[in-house]
């Protein structure tokens, strides 16, 4: 078996967080965003492989952190393109890389910045078990967020309907842009968008596909966080802190409150300064501030700021309201 794990996207919502980085590095606790991805796919002995879809933009990023890792399985597998707007779409993106490395087994695909729960070994026990596409379902618990992703409608586990992104949802249950497809039924990728369907999100794939083939769904609950927005970043790192704070041995506080589901980073410093729910990235200073739910990125340095729902970008300086 081999495994795709989707790592093409600009990130443009958590600019200037991702403007110069990969949003999958973004640190959860002491690891990252896909390198938990990586970590389970490295243990499970039934994936043999492993291509990491990136952009030209990226490549040299993704290149240096495999080259720093233990890992032996990931490879990259770049797409020609440099801008959002380039973009082949994910399916697009997809089909080109099964043609380019000559994939012919069974395939899991992953998205790299995809935070969940459960063991990605437990979905592909799943898959096997069925013998058919796959796909994971999760409930998101309301009908204003099921709006922005696949809408899946099951009879038992078999997928009977799906919507991508619809005005009007009828339930809650969301495709994860978690899939798994045997070996046989890659050619329906060709197929799909030789008949000039849209390119763009795996769902309408599998809207497509779940009329024409079996397809079933492995539903789970715990938690998904898809991370696309500040928000989201936020509310993963809230979830593997589970209300604690995570300081780095090398950070500096003086007279500083920290509060919950908090990650000050290596060399950071924070004087006469509250933080909660937060993440402040290595070497950034924040004096005499107050700082809630917010994103202060690294080398930033912070004076006499009251922040809420804010994205600092990294070397910036702001002081009484100044910026440099």
């Amino acid at each position: 078996m081999k495994a795709v794990v989707l790592a093409g996207g600009y990130a443009t919502r958590l600019w200037p967080i991702t403007k110069h980085r990969p949003k999958m590095f973004l640190p959860i606790g002491d690891s990252t965003v896909i390198d938990r991805i990586f970590q389970e796919l490295e243990a499970d002995d039934r994936v043999d492989a492993v291509y990491v879809s990136t952009n030209e933009r990226f490549e040299p990023d993704f290149r240096t952190h495999l080259d720093d890792s233990n890992y032996e399985k990931p490879r990259l597998s770049v797409e020609d393109t440099t801008e959002e707007d380039e973009k082949f779409g994910v399916v697009g993106a997809l089909a080109q890389l099964i043609e380019r490395e000559g994939i012919d087994d069974d395939l899991l695909v992953v998205a790299g910045d995809n935070l969940i729960s459960f063991a990605l070994s437990d979905f592909l026990d799943y898959f096997e078990s069925q013998g058919t596409p796959a796909l994971a379902a999760y409930d998101v618990g309301s009908r204003e967020k099921a709006k922005s992703y696949g809408l899946v409608e099951l009879d038992g586990d078999r997928v009977v309907d799906f919507q991508e992104k619809p005005d009007d949802p009828k339930s809650t249950l969301v495709s994860i842009a978690c899939y798994a497809f045997p070996a046989a039924d890659l050619r329906l990728l060709g197929d799909y968008l030789e008949e000039g369907n849209n390119p763009d999100e795996p769902g309408w794939f599998i809207e497509w596909l779940q009329a024409r083939e079996p397809t079933y769904a492995y539903t789970f609950e715990g938690a998904w966080f898809d991370i696309g927005t500040p928000d989201s970043y936020l509310d993963a790192v809230a979830w593997h802190l589970d209300g604690d704070s995570l300081v780095a041995e090398t950070a500096t506080l003086e007279d500083a409150t920290v509060g919950e589901n908090v990650h000050v980073m290596d060399e950071a410093t924070l004087e006469r300064t509250t933080v909660d729910h937060a993440v402040i990235f290595p070497q950034a200073e924040v004096r005499n501030g107050d700082i809630r739910r917010s994103i202060i990125d690294e080398n930033t340095r912070l004076e006499n700021m009251d922040l809420a729902g804010a994205l600092i970008g990294a070397h910036t300086t702001i002081t009484n309201g100044q910026s440099e």
